[in-house]
């Protein structure tokens, strides 16, 4: 196959990026495929995949990020009377 150049694109090179990220795509799709099929496991277990979920959030942060979030989550809710 001839790469074509049409203003400065390389086809050729657009082609590859482009199903690169097809590819990409389809093994995202396969992977939360997957998650859902671990959450299914976990429900059917008895766990709150809700609450699993907020603690996967939660080890993703720096700790000095979740410690400021605990922090505003306590003042706001010492605000409401809670």
């Amino acid at each position: 196959m001839e790469d074509t150049v049409i203003g400065g694109v390389s086809g050729a090179e657009l082609r590859q990026y482009i199903e690169r990220i097809e590819n990409l795509e389809i093994e995202k799709a396969e992977l939360a495929e997957q998650i859902r099929d671990v959450c299914a496991e976990a429900k059917a277990e008895g766990f709150d995949i809700k609450i699993m979920r907020q603690i996967i959030r939660m080890r993703k942060m720096k700790k000095e990020e979740l410690a400021e979030q605990e922090e505003l989550l306590e003042l706001y809710r010492r605000a409401l009377g809670e």
